[in-house]
């Protein structure tokens, strides 16, 4: 259970004060969790994930008719698809720390439930949707834009850093491979190290609980190398 020192120190994290702590707690708390309990049960976030999903789509569709008046409206659709999508927001989430904070049941605890993408989106949803009801449309937007829709083109780049990088292979005429290093850890818990080769030649590393992980973080540092220095 919380103390209230440690909701402190997450709204200091996010930088919004609840009016209402009972909302924070709600969208802290995982399924799991709050079956597990006999009484006083806690809400679990569900339903304020639904809510926060619906006001992401707003600010972000907003925000991104606003900043490209060049886009079409495909490329606006595709662009806020790769930025609000599960990988982008566990990202986000991963740098406000917020798995830190989330009431897990013991099951889901044991198996990585709070390193795993698809919880820490759905919490990072929720948290957009109790800072909504708390709070208002103007600090939900407020949290999105500097928690979400910051700093776009480094995110943009490292979230599509095995489409970009497969591009500019095969326009230099280039072969590009994927190969799994290493495994690491419990079943529940892996870490997959993985390699990213060009012509046979190492071009990156990468880390992640998931292959896929593994060569999106090796994609990227490959990008990293190729590109001139700014």
């Amino acid at each position: 259970m919380y103390k209230q020192e440690e909701l402190k120190s997450l709204e200091e994290r996010i930088g919004y004060a609840f009016k209402s702590r009972k909302l924070l707690r709600q969208a802290l708390t995982h399924s799991s969790f709050s079956n597990e309990q006999k009484i006083n049960k806690f809400k679990n976030y569900e339903r304020l994930e639904f809510l926060g999903d619906a006001v992401l789509e707003l600010v972000s569709s907003q925000f991104f008719f606003e900043t490209y008046p060049e886009m079409s409206e495909g490329q606006m659709t595709r662009l806020r698809s790769s930025m609000v999508c599960e990988p982008a927001l566990a990202f986000c989430a991963k740098d406000l720390a917020l798995g830190n904070y989330i009431l897990l049941g013991k099951g889901e605890e044991a198996t990585g439930g709070r390193t795993r993408d698809s919880i820490i989106a759905d919490v990072m949803e929720a948290v957009i949707g109790a800072i909504y009801l708390d709070g208002g449309i103007s600090c939900a937007d407020r949290f999105i834009k500097q928690f979400i829709l910051s700093d776009l083109e480094s995110k943009q780049l490292f979230y599509d850093s095995k489409t970009i990088l497969q591009e500019m292979v095969q326009r230099d005429g280039n072969s590009l491979a994927y190969e799994l290093v290493s495994e690491m850890g419990p079943d529940h818990d892996k870490i997959f190290t993985v390699e990213v080769t060009i012509d046979g030649v190492a071009a990156g590393k990468g880390q992640g609980r998931n292959k896929k992980s593994a060569e999106q973080q090796a994609a990227y540092q490959a990008l990293l190398l190729r590109m001139p220095a700014q």
